[in-house]
């Protein structure tokens, strides 16, 4: 019973900790990009992409997750 409150929380961790990574990431990223697209237009395709990479790090925190609780 206690190893699977155990593997709950090291889920929890692996989840809560990541998406906090990609949201500070994803919001310095994006000023960053906003600013670049308000001075040239050309920047919206890369200003999009470089937004987006950080969500990666969510999706890579959720599959460990599963790994850990449906192991």
């Amino acid at each position: 019973m206690a190893e699977a409150g155990l593997m709950a929380l090291a889920a929890s961790i692996a989840i809560g900790s990541t998406a906090v990574a990609a949201g500070i990431a994803e919001a310095h990223i994006g000023s960053a990009a906003v600013a670049a697209m308000a001075e040239d237009e050309k920047f919206f395709g890369k200003g999009l992409l470089m937004t987006v990479l950080p969500e990666t790090l969510a999706i890579f925190g959720l599959v460990i997750a599963l790994l850990i609780l449906f192991k």
